[in-house]
C-alpha cells in the first residue's frame, strides 16, 4: 500500500511539475502547480508529517498559489505578446549562464554532502517528553523563536509584492495622468 501511495503521488507532483513548465495559459499552470503542491503534501503524510502537509496545502496550495492566480488575472491573460520581440537582448544569455551556475552549485553540493559522514542528530527533550506533538513544538519554537525576524520579512515582502502589482497593473481612467493620484 506504501508503494501505491508513494507512486500516485510522485506521478502527481511529476505531473503537475511538468504541466507547470509545459502548460502555455499562465491559469492552467497555476492549477498544474496545484497538484504538484497537493502530490507533495501526500508524499508528506505518508512520511506521517502532518504538520507539513497541512502547511503545504493551506499556506501554498491556499495562499500563495490564489496570490498567483490574483496576480494573474490583474494582469491580464487576454494578452499576448510576440516572443520573437526581445525587450532585453542580454536576458537569454544571462539566463543560460545563471542556469548552468545553479546546476553546477547543487551538483557540487551533492558531490560534498556524499563524502561527509552523517552525523544523527541528538533527538530534542521536547520529543523526548511528548513525542505526540513534539516535532509541532518544536517547528513552532524555531519558526517563531530564531527566525521570526526572516518570517516576518516574508510576510512583508509578499504584501508589498501584491501592493506593487496592483500599482503596476492599474490602468489609468480617462484623462487621468500616471502618478497623478487624483
Amino acid at each position: 500500500m506504501e508503494l501505491f501511495v508513494f507512486v500516485v503521488a510522485g506521478a502527481m507532483v511529476l505531473g503537475g511539475a511538468l504541466g507547470v513548465v509545459v502548460r502555455t495559459h499562465p491559469v492552467h499552470a497555476a492549477l498544474s502547480l496545484i497538484l504538484t503542491l497537493f502530490g507533495v503534501a501526500v508524499l508528506f503524510v505518508a512520511q506521517e508529517a502532518h504538520f507539513l502537509a497541512a502547511v503545504e496545502v493551506i499556506v501554498y496550495a491556499g495562499a500563495i498559489v490564489v496570490l498567483f492566480l490574483f496576480v494573474i488575472m490583474l494582469l491580464g491573460v487576454d494578452k499576448t505578446e510576440d516572443l520573437r520581440i526581445e525587450p532585453f537582448r542580454v536576458q537569454r544569455p544571462v539566463a543560460v549562464v545563471v542556469g548552468v551556475a545553479l546546476v553546477s552549485l547543487v551538483g557540487l553540493a551533492v558531490i560534498a554532502s556524499r563524502e561527509r559522514t552523517v552525523r544523527v542528530a541528538e533527538p530534542l527533550d521536547v520529543v523526548a517528553q511528548d513525542p505526540a506533538d513534539g516535532n509541532v513544538r518544536a517547528i513552532a519554537r524555531d519558526v517563531f523563536g530564531e527566525h521570526v525576524l526572516a518570517f516576518e520579512l516574508t510576510s512583508v515582502l509578499l504584501v508589498i509584492a501584491v501592493v506593487g502589482t496592483v500599482i503596476l497593473a492599474r490602468r489609468p481612467r480617462k484623462g487621468e495622468l500616471i502618478g497623478s493620484g487624483k
